[in-house]
């Protein structure tokens, strides 16, 4: 707490309102501080203290120091002798209510309500939308990989396998089937540990290790097991290892690149409610609780259909008609990528409660 007024008065506040618990904390006045050195300001911000009676450039001197000792800094303030620690500030918080134009115009940020309780739900509303971007990336690689998987198939056979997926369904992949339920992820509800750790570094980027660890290698292979698995499903159907797999061109290739799309297009069904929470089980928030991403399931489900049982789309999308054979497997699809990403994530909540960690 850094304040205009009276030690004891704002010992006592503080204490009331929780800033400072130990009895050993500080309080400092001004004239304490302007006989301090920079060394002892930040040995003493290691600790609980609390600054009274301070001057403006007092303030400002107090902002560096914590800026120095590498910590991202917040000020509210409300005066004109507030201003120049709410410009320094990485934000400046105005009270919107009982703010002076000049302490307004020096911050980033105007508290219309004057309650502070308001800056923990922005810092929640904050993190949980740098948490939804991470995981409408993380689900948008996913599809990546099965679509990578398609022409190294058709390379590294030499030729042998033709492509299983044609650029029209990849492209229907990423502008149709992708896109709904991505958009559903940004809507996703803070998780229940959010506030619960620490910040990040600022070091740290928005596409990460883990996302793409996660997103490309975790999630796009499993999408491309099921989807070169539907792809070969369709040749064993129709005699493959005993006749070769289908040329480009035949109605069998047609429906075998058909399972391919299916494929990833019913992955992404388990993907997306997979990437509804990090670690957190979905059965806790609720399957059906996001209706933007149930929408898009829905959504991606009517395009696929549409492309693979209307005649005029088939000769566009190079699809086919599949057997009730093929339903039941793509059928299948979803929930056991649902269910391999739950045990994962119990593995990964029963690790960081042995170590303590949120």
């Amino acid at each position: 707490m850094i304040t205009g007024d009276y030690g004891l008065t704002a010992e006592s506040i503080a204490r009331k309102i929780g800033i400072i618990e130990s009895p050993d904390a500080k309080v400092i006045s001004g004239v304490e501080l302007a006989e301090m050195d920079d060394s002892a300001l930040k040995e003493a911000l290691r600790g609980e203290v609390v600054f009274a009676r301070m001057a403006p450039e007092q303030k400002y001197r107090i902002v560096c120091a914590l800026q120095e000792m590498g910590n991202i800094v917040a000020v509210t303030g409300d005066g004109v002798n507030d201003s120049p620690a709410l410009k320094k500030a990485d934000i400046g918080i105005a009270m919107g209510i009982t703010g002076t134009d000049v302490a307004k115009e020096a911050a980033d940020m105007i508290l219309s309500d004057d309650n502070f309780a308001t800056i923990v739900k922005a810092i929640e509303e904050g993190r949980t939308v740098y948490n939804n971007i991470r995981k409408f990336l993380r689900y948008i690689f996913d599809s990546n990989t099965p679509e990578a998987a398609a022409p190294t198939v058709y390379l590294l056979s030499g030729g042998l396998i033709p492509v299983p997926l044609t650029v029209l369904q990849i492209l229907t992949i990423d502008i149709g089937t992708d896109m709904v339920p991505a958009l559903g992820l940004g809507a996703e509800a803070p998780e229940a540990d959010v506030m619960t750790k620490p910040p990040r570094s600022t070091k740290e980027r928005l596409l990460n290790k883990n996302v793409m660890l996660v997103g490309f290698l975790w999630y796009g292979l499993l999408g491309t097991i099921f989807a070169l698995g539907g792809y070969f499903l369709a040749n064993f159907l129709h005699g493959w290892p005993g006749s070769p797999i289908a040329a480009e061109g035949t109605r069998v290739y047609a429906q075998a690149t058909t399972m391919m799309l299916a494929g990833v297009v019913f992955s992404q069904i388990g993907m997306a409610m997979n990437n509804r929470t990090d670690r957190e089980s979905v059965f806790k928030r609720g399957l059906f609780s996001n209706k933007y991403i149930n929408a898009g399931i829905v959504i991606e489900l009517l395009i696929l259909v549409a492309i693979m049982y209307v005649p005029f789309l088939n000769g566009i999308f190079n699809t086919a008609p599949i057997s009730l054979i093929e339903w039941l497997y793509l059928v299948c699809v979803p929930f056991i990528v649902f269910g391999v990403e739950e045990a994962r994530k119990k593995i990964l909540r029963n690790k960081y409660k042995k170590r303590g960690l949120k």
